[in-house]
């Protein structure tokens, strides 16, 4: 019985560790002689066995050299570096793959043919959308189709950038490394950050001074971003400068004002003033959202699919005493809201 001995073993992609729990040995009683044979096995690449479903353990290895053969009986365990090794050319085998479809999708697929990047633009924002449901809905599925979509939608960009002689997708995913490297100092360099607030802290300060030179601390927030997202991130960068409540709970104060500065607003009747003032105090709740750590686009995503869940059982029940919402009074339909509101709770 020979336990934990190590032998190197040379696969056609990588060298990796062998850990031999236990073997047995017919007639050749030494391990030397093992070890002697397993490198004959290594050099002419001779694997027999085969493996158990789901599993790392190889239980029967059959060598044949020059007539002799060896029979053992034993666990292998392969290390993290060859498992993670075939998983690396799992990856760059499917990455190849996609990129050949779309070579061979952009030179005989009528559709693709006649896409550009402008076509695309509102395809890859409905994409967008789209993997967001799914992430709210934590549907991993989902998560995994929609991901692929936005992923085809960047390959798409790269043939694109290929064709005009601009960029290829080599261009694109190296850029992405390097600019991972260089906003990763504490990573790559020299730099220190133990938490993920240091990690954003020294991420923003990096993009700033990339950047400040052509656009300043906010030129980086999109122009096309839905409103609210682009508050939160203007608040964000905002903040990166120290430009920010010394307390989150200071927020209060400046919805409270911008609240005030509504209903002063309310009697005036100018509809410019009451927009403006509406959307300082909009502008304020999502600051304090992101003071407290909340994703305003989110919460305010539940919030409609929880109306929306309360009105739709309303619109049953109404319909199934044969009438419609517009039929019932108003304290009907208050019952039936508050009816609503009992069913979504009994089913949490």
């Amino acid at each position: 019985m020979i336990r934990h001995e190590s032998a190197r073993l040379l696969s056609s992609f990588t060298i990796f560790d062998i850990v031999l729990d236990r073997m047995r040995l017919g007639k050749m009683g030494t391990s030397s002689h093992f070890l002697s044979a397993f490198r004959i096995f290594a050099q002419n690449r001779l694997w027999l066995g085969s493996p158990r479903a789901n599993s790392d353990c190889y239980p029967i290895i059959k060598i044949w050299k020059k007539g002799v053969r060896l029979d053992c009986g034993y666990l292998l365990r392969y290390r993290s570096k060859y498992r993670n090794n075939t998983m690396k050319q799992d990856k760059l085998k499917a990455t190849a793959r996609l990129l050949e479809i779309m070579d061979t999708l952009r030179e005989q697929c009528p559709w693709d043919r006649k896409q550009t990047f402008e076509t695309l633009r509102n395809n890859t924002i409905e994409e967008t959308y789209e993997l967001a449901d799914a992430i709210l809905n934590k549907d991993l599925d989902g998560i995994k189709e929609e991901a692929g979509d936005l992923l085809l939608h960047v390959v798409f960009y790269a043939k694109l950038g290929e064709e005009a002689g601009a960029f290829d997708y080599a261009d694109v995913v190296n850029a992405l490394c390097d600019k991972l490297v260089y906003r990763h100092p504490h990573i790559y360099g020299e730099v220190h950050a133990d938490t993920p607030e240091e990690v954003k802290a020294n991420w923003e300060a990096l993009k700033l001074r990339k950047k400040n030179r052509r656009s300043g601390t906010l030129g980086g927030v999109p122009v096309s971003l839905p409103a609210l997202v682009k508050a939160y991130r203007i608040g964000e960068k905002a903040a990166a400068t120290g430009f920010d409540w010394e307390k989150k709970e200071d927020v209060w104060a400046k919805v409270k004002e911008e609240t005030a500065e509504v209903e002063a607003e309310m009697t005036s009747g100018d509809r410019t003033a009451m927009e403006e003032e509406f959307g300082d105090l909009l502008f304020a709740l999502v600051n304090a959202c992101r003071l407290y750590g909340i994703d305003p686009e989110s919460a305010l995503e539940r919030s409609n699919k929880k109306f929306m869940n309360r009105f739709n059982y309303m619109e049953e029940c109404a319909s199934s005493e044969g009438h419609t919402l517009h039929e019932l009074s108003l304290d009907r339909m208050e019952e039936l809201w508050q009816q609503a509101k009992h069913a979504a709770a009994e089913k949490e």
